[in-house]
């Protein structure tokens, strides 16, 4: 019975970890630089992406536990690029640090971004 769990687990990890083999650079400030987002499975646009990707984004990028806020509150693409500081520090009931990194490195970025690839 208990191979038959360990098997399950492999099935599932090989299922999910396409999606989240992704190139990463640590930054000297902590931050993950993920790049080939379309290889990972995800859109390369951050509008674009449904909860799942946004889940798995926050995963590959060392936030397992605080990825499941954002499923939980169904945080999609277009809401993630909507979400002010104070909604990350305080909406999704996280604890201070990792919201912060979350916020500073990772949301604020991909607004950025966002706003710069859709501006004429």
């Amino acid at each position: 019975m208990m191979e038959g769990r360990g098997e399950f687990a492999e099935v599932k990890e090989t299922s999910i970890l396409p999606m989240l083999t992704v190139d990463m650079e640590n930054k000297e400030n902590g931050s993950l630089d993920v790049k080939n987002s379309v290889e990972n499975g995800r859109p390369l646009d951050p509008a674009d992406w449904a909860v799942i990707d946004v889940v798995n984004y926050f995963r590959t990028a060392g936030f397992e536990e605080q990825a499941n806020a954002f499923q939980e509150q169904e945080i999609d693409g277009k809401s993630l690029l909507l979400m002010t500081r104070n909604d990350v520090l305080t909406g999704l009931s996280l604890k201070l640090g990792p919201a912060l990194k979350i916020y500073e490195y990772h949301v604020k970025p991909l607004q950025t971004q966002h706003l710069k690839n859709n501006s004429l």
